[in-house]
């Protein structure tokens, strides 16, 4: 039978003919067709662009209201009835006025609604960032000459006045008391998170978020949330304690806490205990029952809505000195453009604001997206999320990202396109108009309570530690090393200690993979690792081995020394050796590679020592990812001492970008050609195994004529 021209006869058997890769374009090519396409306009081109860009430009011309409107409607409403006295709690994380908490809702919602690729995520206020807005703010008040213990919220928080002359002379803050200035502080770090966002969308760095493991993720949340506890406390309990600052700040809120437990406010604590009671057996019920329950309760609204009713007509903050939010205007404020001075004050900051709000986005993004069946570009969600941060930072927002607990109920209310964003933004607007001002007696004890209960999901991963330690020791110790650092240090270094921790783990699992011997199953063709299947015989005279990891400059030590203890043959010592004694000399005692040399006979051409039991090594390259330089040189220099000795190195299933490497780096010879590159890659394990074998053979029967 006539072979078909993508095969070739070998040894009485066919065999793949491997493509020759087109040339690879020169550099001009590529910035001139990338120079083309930037250029390119056309109204076609243009359109595309815009629809890529607001991605509810596509959307909105196949929406069905039929079918997708009540959902839309329904869910909106839930999550803008659930916004609004989370946005008034998280003031007290943030350091910020509720109204400002209130403008973020609103801005985020409209822009997300725009740009936004992900049906199901609700962006807005986040306990997390709103913890590391609060931080930043904090720190900056201090620098300031402000009392960060004085928080903006409640009577008289904007007649605070600084303590340092010296710093208001500096800053320019004469007319602008603490909540001006926090709130300067905090649009400055939005604005510039944002803009890393948009830059990192811009330059398609979406993939980075993915560096940040769901343990990383899942730990950082775990810590923080502590951290986010602790903050609570002084509210909880109605107690006036410093709001500390740098490493250590929950083991130094804590202390001081002790300290200050006799000087508790009764009213408050009371009023805590209420509130947790009703909130947390709310939301036990919810969960238990939330399968019958098309609309979830707004349990938060109903507790805040009371306690103001209570408060108002108790006079809780006339005659108990409870603390409350105070006066909330109505309206918006007259955009103001960030103060640049304090952008690069808060540049660091924002750059691990930026990482945060990026991955915590794209990652609910992607699992809301796989669970109902769509696809989003991780590109376009940052670029959304960064003009979520950008554009409000100008009329008084701070940061915002998607939120876990709002999405699960979005979905939950019935939500199908983002058009439910614009009718949370609706509410969030009445709320703004109208309804703002009469949250005045709402006792902060109770807004502490919204955000303590808001943390049962993230404090209850903790019991996944074990299940996580079980499945992979390494992931357990990222989530442990990062929750811990988080409550040990702070939340910036608890992020950069699970990224480094995360690396580290990386690198120990390629540095170290794992190695074996191959061996046959019977007359197949089927080479399997003997320690996982039974059965199976090694090829006499060919040595396979593989190396499931990449081969790079970290693990070639480990590569070498793997390969030498599972051969029994260090080629290197034993080229030297034989380098050392010379041509002419016989090996002696303690030679791994006695005999004659391989060098020597007509043409270069022997027999192998019959002391190394092996004329052929054939490395299974399967698992082999990819190479850089120091690997491409481990096997040149296996190529050549093998050589030395006479012993065949063969590759096999060596993928493109392999295959690629090391015909660039002149392992296949300097001809590259197809009789070069043929005689030592092969599809399979098999088709070396048996190259190596005839080439054995051919080489005994030249060496027998002779």
């Amino acid at each position: 039978m006539e072979a078909s021209p993508e095969y070739t006869e070998w040894g009485g058997q066919l065999v793949l003919v491997r493509r020759r890769p087109p040339p690879p374009p020169g550099l001009g090519e590529v910035l001139k067709a990338g120079l083309r396409r930037s250029c390119a306009c056309s109204l076609q081109g243009t359109w595309a662009q815009l629809q890529a860009l607001f991605p509810a430009v596509h959307w909105l011309r196949q929406y069905r209201p039929r079918e997708a409107l009540v959902g839309d409607v329904m869910s909106g409403l839930v999550i803008g009835i659930i916004l609004v006295p989370q946005a008034i709690a998280y003031s007290l994380l943030a350091g910020l006025q509720p109204i400002y908490s209130l403008y973020t809702s609103f801005f985020a919602n409209l822009i997300y609604f725009l740009m936004g690729t992900s049906r199901h995520v609700s962006v807005g206020i986040f306990s997390l960032l709103c913890l590391m807005v609060g931080q930043v703010v904090d720190r900056e008040l201090l620098l300031a000459g402000f009392d960060p213990a004085q928080d903006g919220l409640g009577p008289g928080a904007n007649r605070s006045s600084l303590n340092g002359s010296a710093a208001a002379l500096v800053l320019g803050l004469q007319d602008c008391a603490r909540d001006c200035y926090a709130i300067r502080v905090a649009t400055a770090l939005t604005l510039v998170a944002g803009l890393y966002q948009v830059l990192m969308g811009i330059l398609g760095l979406g993939f980075v978020s993915a560096y940040l493991s769901q343990p990383l993720l899942d730990g950082f949340a775990m810590g923080a949330s502590v951290t986010i506890l602790t903050s609570q406390l002084r509210h909880l309990l109605g107690v006036r304690v410093p709001r500390h600052q740098g490493p250590g700040l929950v083991v130094s809120t804590w202390l001081s806490l002790l300290r200050s437990a006799g000087q508790a406010n009764l009213c408050d604590v009371l009023t805590s205990a209420v509130c947790l009671a009703v909130l947390l057996a709310a939301k036990e019920l919810l969960d238990r029952f939330r399968h019958r329950l098309r609309v979830p309760l707004p349990a938060e609204l109903l507790v805040i809505v009371v306690a103001t009713i209570v408060s108002h007509l108790g006079q809780f903050h006339e005659r108990f000195g409870s603390s409350v939010a105070g006066d909330i205007p109505t309206g918006f404020m007259a955009p103001r453009v960030p103060d640049a001075g304090l952008m690069w004050r808060v540049a660091l900051d924002a750059a691990s604001l930026a990482l945060v709000g990026s991955a915590f986005s794209i990652s609910l993004a992607e699992m809301f997206a796989r669970s109902h069946g769509y696809a989003v570009r991780a590109n376009q969600e940052l670029l959304a999320v960064g003009c979520c941060n950008v554009l409000p930072a100008f009329f008084h927002c701070f940061a915002t990202s998607a939120a876990l607990a709002k999405s699960l109920v979005k979905t939950a209310t019935g939500c199908h396109t983002q058009l439910s964003s614009v009718v949370s933004a609706a509410v969030v607007l009445m709320v703004l108009l109208v309804l703002a001002p009469l949250f005045r007696d709402l006792q902060r004890s109770v807004l502490a309570c919204v955000i303590v209960v808001s943390l049962r999901g993230a404090l209850r991963k903790v019991r996944d530690v074990p299940r996580l330690w079980r499945l992979s020791p390494a992931d357990a110790l990222v989530w442990v090393a990062t929750a811990a650092t988080c409550v040990l240090v702070s939340t910036e270094a608890g992020l950069l200690a699970g990224v480094l921790f995360s690396l580290l783990s990386l690198a120990g699992r390629t540095r170290h993979p794992r190695t074996a011997l191959l061996a046959r199953a019977g007359g197949s063709s089927f080479y399997g690792d003997p320690a996982e299947f039974e059965g199976l015989a090694p090829e006499p005279g060919v040595q396979v081995f593989r190396f499931t990891g990449p081969l790079y400059y970290a693990n070639k030590d480990f590569f070498l020394q793997s390969l030498y203890s599972l051969t029994g043959l260090d080629v290197g010592y034993a080229v030297a050796r034989r380098k050392e004694r010379g041509p002419g000399e016989g090996a002696g005692e303690g030679d791994p590679v006695g005999g004659r040399d391989p060098g020597s006979g007509s043409g270069g051409a022997s027999l192998v020592p019959a002391v190394t039991r092996f004329h052929a090594v054939v490395i299974d390259c399967a698992p082999l990812l990819f190479l850089d330089v120091a690997g491409l040189a481990t096997l040149q220099e296996l190529h050549r001492d093998y050589g030395a000795l006479g012993i065949s190195l063969l590759l096999a299933c060596c993928n493109p970008s392999v295959t690629d490497t090391l015909r660039r780096g002149g392992f296949l010879g300097e001809d590259q050609g197809d009789v070069a590159e043929d005689g030592q890659l092969f599809p399979s394990v098999h088709c070396a195994v048996q190259a190596a074998r005839a080439r054995h053979q051919e080489l005994a029967a030249s060496n027998s004529i002779l």
